[in-house]
């Protein structure tokens, strides 16, 4: 099996993990400079976890291929077995993260629409990102992190 195969355990080279939680990813074919459809095969080992978030830009569909992890939604936590598939809606209603509390490793396929520029907020950590995969005057791409201030501290 090649490494675009998403049954495969071969994972080749690998960007850094921007999952909050210690996922390993496997990017499959796409068009990575413009807006489209993407998919990506994470694998999240016992105990790892990806933050809780969501995207003003990007709706994205999760299938869960192996094991059994613990959604949780706005409204509230779920645990998913193979094969279920969660749709996750632009704003704050498709806000999702994902943990594995099992023993054994959790495999998912992610598939999300492709919009640059993306602002992604992330509540439980009080931050909101803007990214695009263009560019900025920094010479390299967009990436920003905004902490927001909590309520009452100035």
């Amino acid at each position: 099996m090649s490494d675009d195969n998403i049954w495969s355990d071969a994972w080749g080279e690998q960007g850094e993990d921007w999952s909050g939680g210690g996922a390993k990813d496997k990017r499959l074919p796409r068009a990575p400079e413009r807006p489209g459809v993407g998919a990506t095969v994470s694998e999240l080992g016992p105990g790892n976890f990806v933050v809780y978030h969501f995207h003003h830009a990007w709706e994205e569909l999760l299938i869960v291929l192996r094991g059994r992890p613990l959604l949780r939604t706005p409204e509230g936590e779920r645990r998913l077995e193979e094969g279920d598939s969660v749709y996750f809606a632009v704003g704050a209603e498709g806000a999702h993260g994902l943990r594995n509390d099992t023993d054994a490793p959790v495999r998912y396929l992610m598939v999300s629409t492709l919009s640059s520029p993306e602002v992604v907020e992330y509540p439980d950590l009080g931050q909101i990102t803007a990214q695009a995969r263009t560019a900025s005057i920094t010479g390299d791409r967009l990436w920003l992190i905004h902490d927001l201030e909590q309520k009452g501290e100035k």
